[in-house]
């Protein structure tokens, strides 16, 4: 693991009104620097979008939370998975999500970076990101709760340090 944030551009999808018709967005370049720097972020990663743990805990926990976080002084909550702009979004808006964003890291290159690319093929997955949460302030990487036995093709999905319950109990003894 490294002790800042990789410097990637992440490709997100951003609705533009003036575009029009059913699908009114744009692709919109996000760097690492207009993600974390100069603020307090949590970012949460997880296996899968519409997968059973990241859909009925994971992400609605964090969404439910996200008030608690902004209280303890965190400027914005993202939930980063190896998925395309499309079905983070639509994901999303499946769950209701009101709070946390979305963050599409498609081709693994965040993920990889951190040290945090496996193989899921004993699923179908391919590559996908180790379940993990971190406090970053200014790109520097604060705190990280990656769950126990990270390894390619683990035959469980372990969730238990990396949840919203964790950042909010660190965040508050910091």
């Amino acid at each position: 693991m490294t002790s800042t944030v990789p410097e990637i551009v992440f490709k997100t999808r951003v609705r533009d009104e003036s575009i029009g018709g059913d699908n009114p967005f744009r692709w919109q370049d996000v760097s690492t620097d207009d993600v974390f720097k100069g603020r307090k972020i949590v970012l949460f990663a997880l296996p899968g979008a519409y997968t059973p743990t990241c859909s009925s805990t994971h992400l609605p926990g964090f969404d439910k939370g996200y008030p608690a976080l902004i209280e303890q002084g965190v400027d914005e909550v993202y939930c980063l998975s190896v998925n395309d702009a499309f079905t983070m979004f639509q994901w999303s808006k499946h769950l209701a999500v009101d709070n946390v964003k979305m963050l599409p890291d498609g081709n693994g290159d965040f993920t990889r970076l951190m040290g945090m690319l496996v193989k899921k093929e004993n699923l179908g997955f391919g590559m996908r990101s180790w379940r993990y949460s971190m406090l970053v302030e200014d790109k520097e990487i604060i705190k990280l709760f990656s769950e126990p036995g990270q390894s390619d093709n683990c035959p469980d999905d372990p969730f238990s340090v990396s949840g919203v319950d964790t950042m909010l109990e660190y965040l508050k003894q910091s």
